[in-house]
C-alpha cells in the first residue's frame, strides 16, 4: 500500500471534478499523481476540509466525524484497495469501543471523511500503478488547480447536485 495525500482538485474536459492523490515518501512514484473522479458534492466537501474552510451548517462528512467523536470511535485509515471495471473501491478502517471494523465506502466519501478527521489515506500499489499518471506538479500548478476548482464551486447550482443512482464512479 502507498500512503497518499490530496494535492488538489481539478475539472476534466467533461467538467467532472477529479481529486488528485500524490504519494507520500515514495521516491519511485514521486512524479505521479492518481486521479479519482468524484461527484460535485464530495468535491466541495473535500475542498472545504483540505482548506480548513468553516461551513455554516455541517456537511454530511462533518456529521460523520461528529458521530465518530460522540461514540468514542476514530478512523484509523482509509484505503483504496482495488479498481474493477473503472470503479474504485474504498474501505474505512474504524476503531470503536466494541473493536475494529472495516466499512465499504465510495472513495470520495472515504477521502472526504479522512480529510475531516486527519486520517491517512492509502492506495494499493497495483491500483496506483494502473491509473497513476506522470506529472511534474509544482506548488504554482497546485494553487492554479485549486483556484480553478474554487471558481467551479462558486458557479455550481443546486440542480447540479442531483444524484444519478446508476452512477457508481465515485
Amino acid at each position: 500500500m502507498i500512503r497518499v495525500e490530496v494535492i488538489g482538485l481539478a475539472i476534466d474536459l467533461r467538467q467532472q471534478p477529479v481529486i488528485l492523490l500524490k504519494p507520500i515518501d515514495d521516491p519511485v512514484r514521486a512524479q505521479k499523481v492518481m486521479p479519482v473522479w468524484i461527484g460535485s458534492q464530495e468535491a466541495a466537501s473535500i475542498l472545504a476540509a483540505v482548506q480548513g474552510t468553516a461551513v455554516e451548517r455541517p456537511l454530511s462528512h462533518d456529521l460523520m466525524a461528529s458521530l465518530l467523536r460522540a461514540t468514542d470511535s476514530r478512523v484509523e485509515r482509509v484505503a483504496i484497495p482495488r479498481l474493477s471495471e473503472d470503479t474504485f473501491y474504498a474501505e474505512i478502517d474504524l476503531v470503536t469501543p466494541a473493536g475494529s471494523e472495516t466499512l465499504d465506502a465510495r472513495p470520495s466519501d472515504a477521502i472526504a471523511l479522512a480529510s475531516r478527521v486527519g486520517a491517512p489515506v492509502w492506495v494499493a500499489d497495483d491500483v496506483f500503478d494502473e491509473v497513476g499518471v506522470e506529472t511534474e506538479v509544482q506548488d504554482d500548478d497546485e494553487e492554479a488547480e485549486i483556484a480553478e476548482f474554487r471558481e467551479f464551486v462558486e458557479q455550481v447550482e443546486p440542480e447540479d447536485f442531483k444524484i444519478d443512482p446508476d452512477d457508481d464512479r465515485a
